[in-house]
């Protein structure tokens, strides 16, 4: 994952011709068609020594659905279903907050009251999914939803 900083990608660009960008937006961006949350998530998995199965149970999202999402073939409006894949991956709240953004959906905000409680649980990991759920249930918060209950 030797992804580049803002910084980084700045001091590039200050050399970087016209005639040299698409070569740099190859390099250096992305979006989740180019499997850029995929690779990130893989990656995820990999050095947490998690099978995509076994995150996606834990999820309590189908696997079908789940690798769809991965590779590309399917797309999520539903910014609950990337989060309960990143929980039960055990990802922290910053990886939490990357994926989300690899995924072009909003990150968690602290002004949100659900976003904020979200927040801590994601520092806190009180528990599985179901645990998740109760808490933000407890708080008077929309629970996480899955891939079945659309808007």
């Amino acid at each position: 994952m030797g992804e580049k900083n803002t910084d980084e990608l700045e001091k590039v660009l200050q050399s970087t011709h016209i005639r040299d960008f698409d070569s740099y937006c190859r390099e250096n961006t992305g979006s989740p068609a180019d499997g850029v949350f995929a690779v990130y998530m893989k990656d995820i998995f990999s050095e947490k020594n998690l099978t995509q199965q076994f995150v996606f149970l834990r999820a309590d999202i189908p696997e079908r659905y789940g690798y769809k999402l991965l590779s590309g073939e399917k797309r999520t409006r539903q910014r609950d279903v990337i989060l309960r894949i990143c929980y039960a991956a055990e990802m922290s709240l910053a990886q939490t907050q990357r994926a989300l953004r690899k995924y072009e959906m909003p990150e968690l905000y602290a002004k949100l009251p659900r976003d904020a409680l979200l927040m801590i649980i994601f520092n806190e990991r009180p528990g599985d999914i179901i645990e998740v759920n109760e808490i933000l249930k407890e708080h008077g918060m929309e629970i996480l939803r899955t891939s079945g209950l659309q808007n």
